[in-house]
């Protein structure tokens, strides 16, 4: 082995694109100072291609055929506490950003960002700094801090995000309009939204309820 590769950035691709695998490989090793080590296109292989490569950084796609990249990224960090795991996606909720933060990722980029960025995150992640574009930690304080939103309301926002109106609500929980009219209000409060439409996308977005089939 070269005696150069140690202080080099070694990185695992977890794609299961091989287009953006072979991008980002290319891309990233214009700069000398890092090295592609191996690529993954499923979750399930990610464990023994850490063990084999011993990268410092694992780039994880979360939309990944078989175990996201959530479970992937716990089953590695049950393998090795220690690894690195950085979240490059094209699209994530909240919820699901969170989740891999949960599993023990230590930062979260969009695909859509530039390769500044993505250079920038991946010497942070590897030095064990957690690393989130400010909109989205913004974004996830809001979530862990702000009021909670409660069982019930969860119910309601479920039946106003399949085109329920108050009074079908009422029927559906057996309670009075004017219960669901004070539980819309707290919801709109709790979700900083204006109307019932705003609220259906901010609770999608979060995860709080599913997009309607």
């Amino acid at each position: 082995m070269s005696s150069e590769l140690p202080s080099r950035l070694t990185v695992l691709i977890v794609d299961d694109h091989f287009v953006v695998r072979s991008g980002l490989a290319a891309s990233l090793e214009l700069d000398e100072a890092i090295e592609v080590v191996g690529e993954a296109e499923r979750g399930e292989e990610v464990v023994d291609a850490y063990r084999w490569l011993q990268p410092r950084v694992v780039l994880m796609d979360l939309q990944l055929p078989g175990i996201s990249g959530s479970e992937a990224t716990a089953a590695l960090l049950a393998h090795d506490p220690s690894a690195r795991v950085l979240i490059f996606s094209t699209f994530a909720r909240d919820d699901e950003v969170q989740a891999a933060l949960d599993a023990g990722a230590l930062g979260y980029l969009q695909k859509s960002a530039s390769r500044d960025e993505l250079l920038a995150a991946l010497r942070q992640v590897a030095r064990g700094v957690r690393s989130l574009p400010p909109e989205v930690a913004r974004r996830l304080a809001a979530l862990r801090l702000g009021p909670a939103i409660t069982p019930r309301e969860r119910e309601i926002l479920a039946l106003i995000a399949g085109g329920r109106a108050n009074k079908e609500i009422a029927n559906a929980l057996g309670v009075s309009e004017d219960t669901v009219k004070r539980h819309v209000s707290h919801i709109l409060e709790k979700l900083d939204v204006n109307d019932r439409a705003q609220a259906t996308a901010e609770a999608i977005r979060r995860g709080i309820v599913k997009m309607p089939e």
